[in-house]
């Protein structure tokens, strides 16, 4: 393409066409949902297709979240060298490609085994964990810091939003047609995905004058360090990781607690999990646009973390109380455990700053993703030596331990991070040119 080429294209993608890579972002975020929260649900006709232990069924449906774990950093590193439109393009297309070859290859009648099924799975989470950092990056290069919050918290949200989508569908798919068709649905929509990221996401255009960037060394002519280097930027992304044991646990155990001990049916689990998903958008979405005003997203992360420490610490109290008792501090529980993922991934990225953004995303997300394959391992753990009070009590604690991890806004102050400038765009545009 010619000069006046790029030049016309650029003016082609005025301001309003953050809108437009906002949407992409969520779609792709979306289409990741679907396949990582609708795949686990298939587990009954999983074991049963391909003749499973429930042990070896565990096994292989945590491998995809130890493939986003494992590669979340790495996909980040890339997206700051690389740009977030060659990296989601890349990830997408490899994760759409890789559930097609599943669907002719790796089902029940294909003789497919728990050593593939679980390296086909742990490779799906590894590629589409690219969506985490790329993703959150697009839309923080074009949303300014009056709007950033709000519209992070709304990409955010299209994770309970795909997760929900790909639990009513692949389930329902792998019992009634196979999992050729429970691969096939979520291969499309990474691919779909992909397509309008080709089509629509393109990087912003340079502003008239070069703009710092967020999270830079304050001393003139030092570049800003790497994410992986502050102390500060991991305060954060350990504070996350310990705030998602109470979501997994509620979203994952939730069902099980209210059979064995309750004796209650799968519709008031269902019932209790779509309040602390749905409920939790909607604070993601209300957390966002508050702290675009108040500038104190730290403050508003601290808080959910006590809030929901002292909700579930109700739900172990409550163990032996009146089901309606119990179910209540579970959802509310939940509710906040799912609240405060968009505050904190903005927040993370401005701590690091435009050239740095993909790399802190990609911390943030490895630390969740990784607790998030752990906890489901060790709350089995901690039911057959102790209780299940024990088990909400663990979350409780760990949503109380995140609270004095997270950063204070008096030291950021101090420091110069906690004030972004309007844009993370034109030095990092031009960087990469």
């Amino acid at each position: 393409m010619t000069a006046a080429g790029v030049r016309r294209d650029r003016r082609a993608y005025g301001p309003r066409h953050r809108w437009v890579v906002l949407a992409v972002g969520v779609g792709a975020q979306a289409a990741f949902a679907a396949m990582f929260s609708g795949i686990p649900l298939t587990g009954v006709s999983m074991r049963a297709g391909y003749h499973l232990s429930t042990e070896a069924l565990g096994l292989v449906l945590a491998c995809l979240g130890l493939g986003v774990a494992a590669s979340d950093i790495a996909w980040g590193l890339l997206t700051d060298r690389l740009g977030d439109r060659r990296v989601l393009l890349t990830g997408l297309t490899a994760t759409g490609a890789l559930l097609v070859v599943m669907a002719a290859a790796v089902t029940p009648p294909d003789g497919a085994g728990v050593a593939l099924l679980a390296l086909c799975l742990t490779v799906a989470g590894a590629l589409g964990g690219s969506v985490n950092g790329a993703s959150g990056r697009a839309v923080m290069t074009w949303f300014g810091e009056g709007e950033r919050g709000f519209a992070m918290s709304i990409r955010q949200t299209a994770i309970p939003v795909g997760g929900a989508a790909g639990v009513a569908l692949l389930p329902w798919l792998a019992s009634a047609y196979g999992f050729r068709a429970a691969y096939a649905v979520p291969a499309a929509f990474c691919l779909a995905a992909a397509a309008a990221t080709w089509r629509w996401l393109h990087e912003p255009p340079p502003s008239a004058g070069p703009t710092p960037a967020t999270g830079a060394d304050p001393r003139p002519g030092l570049k800003a360090r790497s994410p992986l280097r502050r102390w500060d930027v991991w305060r954060l992304a350990l504070a996350g990781a310990l705030l998602t044991v109470p979501q997994f646990a509620v979203l994952s155990f939730t069902a099980i607690f209210l059979h064995d001990v309750k004796g209650e049916g799968a519709t008031l689990a269902g019932l209790t999990v779509v309040i602390a998903q749905l409920g939790g958008g909607a604070a993601r979405i209300w957390t966002g646009r508050r702290t675009d005003r108040t500038g104190t997203r730290r403050t508003h992360i601290r808080a959910i973390g006590a809030l929901a420490g002292l909700a579930m610490a109700g739900a172990a109290v409550l163990t032996d109380a009146p089901t309606p008792l119990t179910v209540t501090a579970l959802a509310l529980g939940g509710l906040l455990a799912n609240s405060w993922h968009g505050v904190a991934y903005t927040e993370i990225a401005a701590m690091a700053g435009a050239s740095r953004a993909g790399t802190a995303l990609g911390l943030l997300g490895t630390t969740l993703f990784a607790m998030g394959f752990l906890t489901p391992l060790l709350i089995p753990v901690v039911i057959a030596h102790t209780s299940w009070a024990a088990v909400w009590g663990l979350a409780a604690a760990a949503s109380l331990l995140a609270v004095p991890l997270v950063p204070g806004e008096a030291r950021a102050r101090r420091r110069g991070h906690s004030t972004p400038p309007r844009s993370l765009r034109a030095d990092d545009v031009r960087a990469r040119r």
